[in-house]
C-alpha cells in the first residue's frame, strides 16, 4: 500500500456518521482508509461495520490517547505513507493527491500538512493547523493564518509551498520510514504538542516539514478536549516545558528555562486575576509541578536527541518573542511578523 489514511476513534460515533462519507468519496488511488478505535464504549464500531464494511478496523484495548493510540495502531500498517486524520475532518475532492505528488518529488520532506480552515467558518483559517505552524524562541506556537486566538480569514495570502516548523496533527501525511525513524510520536504526553515535539525531532535529523496549501481540509476542532478545559490546559504546558527540555540545545536550555517560569506563572495570574478562570490557573500549576515531577524520565531522550543534531540550531525557532510582537507591539497576522 502506498498511503494509509489512519483515523483515531474514541466514542466517535456522531463524527463518523458526519465527516466519514467525504474522506470515503474523496480518497481513491492506491489509499486506503483505516480507523484505529481507542477502545470506544459507544457503537461507533457497529456502525462502520454496517456502514463502511471495507474499512479495516484496528481495535485498541484501552484508551491509548492519541500519541500512543496511533503508534500502536501504525504498527500494524505497511505503508509508504501515513495520514493522520482527525475524524473531525472534511476532506474536498482531490485533497490527498497534492500531499502525495509533492513528497514523491522532495524526499529531503518528511512531512506535510494541508491548508487547513474552519468547518464552522469556511471562509477562516482553523486554530489547530492553519496554513502551517511555527515555535517562537521560547516555544510558544502559533501558525500562518492563527496567533494566539487571532484566526485570519483565507484570502489566498498564505497559498504557497511553505517550509514550516510544525504540520498539525489534524491532519499529518508522514512518510513512514520517517515516522519510526524518531521513533514515533511520543506516547508519555497522551495529548497535545506531540505533533509539534515530534516535527522538531524530525528537523532536529535535518529533514524538513511543509505546508501544501493546494490540498485544503475543513476541521471542526475541540472534539475530544474543547477550548477553555482545564485538562487541555495542563496538558498543554506540561508537554510544552517537556519538549523545549528534550529539544532545546544546551546553548539555550537555562535562559529559556528561566524566562518560562516567569512567563507560565504570569499566566496562571492573568486567567485568575483578568478571566476569573481558577481551573486553569490551578492546571498551570500542576502543569509545572507535574513537568519538575517527571523532567528525569526525559534525560536520555534529551541525551539521544542534542547528539543527533545535524542542523543549526538557530534554524530550529523564530528567533523572536511571539508575546512581545502580540501584546506589546499589538501585530495580529504572520504576515506581519519578521522573516
Amino acid at each position: 500500500m502506498k498511503t494509509a489514511v489512519v483515523i483515531l476513534n474514541w466514542n466517535g460515533r456522531k463524527m463518523m456518521e458526519q465527516y466519514l462519507p467525504s474522506v470515503m468519496e474523496h480518497t481513491s488511488g492506491d489509499a486506503s482508509v483505516i480507523v484505529a478505535d481507542n477502545a470506544s464504549s459507544d457503537d461507533s464500531l457497529a456502525f462502520l461495520e454496517e456502514n463502511y464494511p471495507d474499512v479495516r478496523i484496528i481495535r485498541l484495548e484501552e484508551n491509548y490517547g492519541f500519541a500512543d493510540g496511533y503508534n500502536r495502531a501504525l504498527k500494524q500498517v505497511e505503508a509508504d505513507y501515513f495520514v493522520l486524520l482527525n475524524s473531525d475532518v472534511e476532506v474536498t475532492p482531490h485533497w490527498l493527491e497534492p500531499l502525495v505528488d509533492y513528497m514523491d518529488a522532495h524526499e529531503e520532506v518528511a512531512a506535510c500538512q494541508p491548508k487547513i480552515l474552519s468547518y464552522v467558518a469556511k471562509g477562516k483559517f482553523e486554530y489547530a493547523g492553519a496554513s502551517g505552524g511555527f515555535i517562537d524562541k521560547y516555544g510558544y506556537p502559533f501558525c500562518r493564518g492563527r496567533v494566539f486566538d487571532m484566526v485570519e480569514e483565507d484570502e489566498g495570502q498564505y497559498d504557497d509551498v511553505y517550509q514550516i516548523h510544525w504540520a498539525t496533527g489534524a491532519c499529518l501525511l508522514i512518510r513512514s520510514k520517517d515516522y519510526w525513524a524518531v521513533g514515533g510520536l511520543d506516547s508519555r504526553y497522551f495529548a497535545h504538542n506531540e505533533e509539534i515535539d515530534f516535527c522538531w525531532r524530525l528537523r532536529i535529523l535535518g529533514r524538513q516539514i511543509v505546508c501544501q496549501p493546494s490540498s485544503v481540509i475543513y476541521h471542526l476542532g475541540g472534539g475530544t478536549l474543547p477550548k477553555g478545559n482545564s485538562r487541555k490546559t495542563f496538558l498543554n504546558f506540561r508537554n510544552n516545558l517537556t519538549m523545549l527540555y528534550k529539544c532545546l540545545p544546551d546553548e539555550e536550555m537555562n535562559h529559556v528555562m528561566r524566562w518560562r517560569w516567569f512567563l507560565d506563572y504570569l499566566a496562571a495570574w492573568q486567567t485568575l486575576i483578568l478571566n476569573f478562570n481558577y481551573g486553569d490557573f490551578k492546571a498551570i500549576y500542576r502543569a509545572r509541578r507535574a513537568f519538575k515531577k517527571w523532567k528525569s524520565d526525559f534525560a536520555a531522550d534529551r541525551q539521544q536527541i542534542q547528539q543527533s543534531r545535524v542542523v543549526d540550531w538557530k534554524q530550529e525557532r523564530k528567533r523572536y518573542s511571539i508575546l512581545w510582537l502580540y501584546y506589546v507591539k499589538r501585530l495580529r497576522k504572520y504576515m506581519d511578523f519578521p522573516a
